[in-house]
This record gives structure tokens, C-alpha cells and sequence, in this order.
């Protein structure tokens, strides 16, 4: 029978320098800490219970390591007492093996069904009536079951309460994501060296995710973009190959202990022509705009507009139309390689210490190229603070 729901990280070998010895994972204490504040911020906010399935948020609550599938496994997480997992029978040992918190686990046969197991935990706790908050992450069937299942009980978004617990990395989290983001970086420049005329798009992210594998860091995905390819963010299913004047764009994450990094690089193999030169200065200035306008209180969509503004006095755009850039400046990262807040217009999200970013302004000219740069930082109390180092020119791009 196929197992559908264990997540397994690929064995690596320890990181050698200079990356120094293993990070330390997430404690049992800082779990533990984690439920107890969104407890209290359901207290808060007479909220009765929140419910998380497997998945981001799952793992930390929890620290339980597991993907969704037609088999659902979930925590409820109530205001008071002691967490409970909900969880197919047979999956139950696999569950405990990652559970990092004091739970009950509350274990559901094959011919039960999942969401009636739930609805009966929030019975038996008397949080029948609530209101239930659900973490973003909780699929349609499932909340569409425990409505009919418990009427009385009104079901509210529990996006607040999980994004107030997980926006503020802790140390342990900053720690995680600095060996992630640097194993990333030093394995681009390891790359970057390596590209020859003729290797294809997935040729170059072979070799990425060797590289990232062999210094302590599984791949969480390696985008290339050849040539014209690099005008559109995402890529295109055209066939791509290292050319003399062919822009690289390289957008690649990996993860340490489940926490990711996002950096991308871009550069000309052989000699720049001008006009290329001159969209790279200009992204790479758009990233320093994003830093020198990053501070503590200051709205998460500001960032985007500062950097917006000056591509528009540029000459680019204007707002997101291309040529340009179409996308925001950036995300937030995490568990996640996407998570809340994001710096796009009209995020009012005020910016925190601790809050972790990418930092990835871009110029895409549809039918010639486009360039990308890319870096993660975290916000301390008197600035942005940087991952890793940015890139210098499109000449020493890594």
C-alpha cells in the first residue's frame, strides 16, 4: 500500500565548511510556546477551537511532518487544554514519530469517517458551538462536512491568528533559514561556474540540485530561464540552451529542517550588451529601494510601491504592465516559500522584527530577456538585515 501522507527529507550528508556544524531543530519548548500563544490569542478573541490539517501550519503547531491526502489528518487546537490529533488509525505511529507537543490523538478507522472524528472531538471538549477558526490550509470538504455536522457552530477564518503566531521568526527559525539561504547561495556560485554553451535549462537544474544536496540543503526547486525564456517570470515550455549572449536567470530554494530560502541570480553568458547591462543595474538598485525603505511600522506594500515608483521613473511599466515588472517585490518565507505579508500594493501589513522577506524586484521585456535578482532578509529592530550577501554586478553576479 502506498504511503500518502509521511513527509521524508532526503538524507545528506553533514555540511562541511563553511557552514559549520548541524543547525539545531526547532525544541519541544518552542512548540510548545507556539500553541500557547495562539491560546491565548483565541482567548482573546473568543474564538473556541482552531483546526490545522497536515501541511506548514500543521508542523508548527505540532511538529508533525505530514502531507495532505484523501485521508485527513488534522489537529484542533482548542483556547484551553491539551491539543488533539486527529489521524487514520493505521498512520497513527508514523504521526507520533514527528509530534514535538503534549497531544491526545484521537485515531479514525478506514471505515469511519475523518470529519465526523473532529466533530466529535469539538462535542466531547463542548466546543461544538464555537466559533471554529480554520487555518487557510483546511480543504473545502472538510469544512463543508463539520458545518452539517455541527450546525450550531459557526466557522470562521483563522488566517489571523496563524499569521500572528508565524510572521515573527524566532532565533532557532533565523538560524534555520541563514544555513538555507547560505548553502543556496554558495551552491549558485558553485553552479555559475559550471555553465557551459549548449547545456539545457534542466541540465543547469540537475546540477543545482546535486550541488545544494551535497552541502546539506534538499532542493525545494531549481527555475532556470535561457534567453527570451527569462522574460516571463515562471518560464516557458520552449526548448532552452546556453547561448553567447544568452541571459541566465536562476530562481532556486532549499530547506533545512523544512525552512526555505528564495534566491535568484541573473547574468549574460559571454558579454552583456548595454541595454542589458543597464535593465541589471537598474533591478539591482530596485533591491537596495526595497531595504532603504524596509523598517519597523512601516506598511509591507510601501516597499513595493518605492521600488514600483522608481522603475516607473525609469521608464518602465507603469504599475505592473510590461515591459516592467508584473510581480510583487516580495514575499514573506518561512515553513512556507510563499507566506504572509507580501510587499505588493495596498499590504497594510505594518512591518515587525523578526518578519522574514525575499527581496526580488525584476524588468521583463517580452520577446528579448529578463532579469532577476533575489535575496531573503529578516526585519530587526533598526533595519532589514540580509541573509546573504547581494549580488555585486552583472559581470560578478554571485
Amino acid at each position: 500500500m502506498l504511503a500518502m501522507g509521511l513527509v521524508t527529507e532526503v538524507a545528506h550528508p553533514a555540511a562541511p565548511a563553511p557552514f559549520g556544524p548541524p543547525v539545531s531543530p526547532i525544541a519541544p519548548a518552542e512548540y510548545a510556546a507556539r500553541v500557547a500563544k495562539v491560546q491565548g490569542l483565541m482567548r482573546k478573541a473568543g474564538i473556541a477551537a482552531l483546526l490545522v490539517e497536515a501541511g506548514s501550519t500543521l508542523r508548527y503547531f505540532t511538529g508533525i511532518e505530514w502531507h495532505t491526502s484523501e485521508r485527513v489528518t488534522a489537529a484542533v487546537i482548542p483556547a484551553d487544554g491539551d491539543v488533539v490529533i486527529v489521524t487514520p488509525a493505521f498512520e497513527e505511529p508514523s504521526v507520533r514519530e514527528t509530534l514535538q507537543i503534549a497531544a491526545h490523538v484521537r485515531a479514525w478507522d478506514e471505515d469511519e469517517s475523518a470529519m465526523a472524528r473532529i466533530a466529535w472531538v469539538l462535542a466531547d471538549r463542548k466546543l461544538g458551538h464555537g466559533p471554529l477558526a480554520v487555518d487557510r490550509q483546511v480543504r473545502f470538504f472538510v469544512v463543508d462536512a463539520l458545518r452539517h455536522l455541527l450546525p450550531a457552530c459557526a466557522i470562521v477564518a483563522g488566517e489571523a491568528l496563524v499569521d500572528a503566531c508565524r510572521q515573527i521568526k524566532s532565533p532557532a527559525e533565523l538560524a534555520l533559514m541563514q544555513r538555507a539561504n547560505a548553502i543556496t547561495l554558495a551552491a549558485l556560485r558553485d553552479v555559475h561556474g559550471r555553465i557551459a554553451p549548449g547545456m539545457t535549462a534542466h541540465d543547469i537544474a540537475a546540477l543545482m540540485d546535486a550541488t545544494s544536496l551535497a552541502l546539506g540543503a534538499p532542493s525545494e526547486f531549481s527555475l532556470v530561464l535561457l534567453g527570451e525564456a527569462s522574460a516571463y517570470p515562471h518560464g516557458s515550455r520552449q526548448p532552452q540552451v546556453v547561448r553567447e549572449g544568452s541571459v541566465i536567470l536562476m530562481d532556486c530554494g532549499a530547506q533545512v529542517r523544512g525552512y526555505q530560502s528564495d534566491i535568484s541570480r541573473s547574468w549574460v553568458h559571454g558579454e552583456p550588451t548595454p541595454r542589458q547591462r543597464k535593465v541589471w543595474n537598474t533591478v539591482r538598485r530596485g533591491q537596495d529601494i526595497a531595504l532603504e525603505t524596509a523598517r519597523p511600522g512601516v506598511p509591507a506594500g510601501a516597499i513595493d510601491d518605492a521600488v514600483r515608483g522608481f522603475y516607473t521613473r525609469e521608464g518602465w511599466g507603469p504599475g505592473y504592465h510590461l515591459p516592467g515588472v508584473s510581480h510583487r517585490t516580495g514575499h514573506g518565507i518561512g515553513l512556507d516559500g510563499h507566506e504572509s505579508a507580501y510587499l505588493v500594493h495596498g499590504d497594510a501589513t505594518p512591518i515587525a522584527a523578526g518578519m522574514c522577506f525575499s527581496d526580488e524586484p525584476g524588468i521583463y521585456i517580452p520577446g528579448e530577456f529578463g532579469i532577476r535578482l533575489e535575496d531573503c532578509w529578516h526585519m530587526t529592530e533598526t533595519g532589514p538585515q540580509p541573509f546573504t550577501p547581494l549580488a555585486r554586478s552583472i559581470d560578478d553576479p554571485v
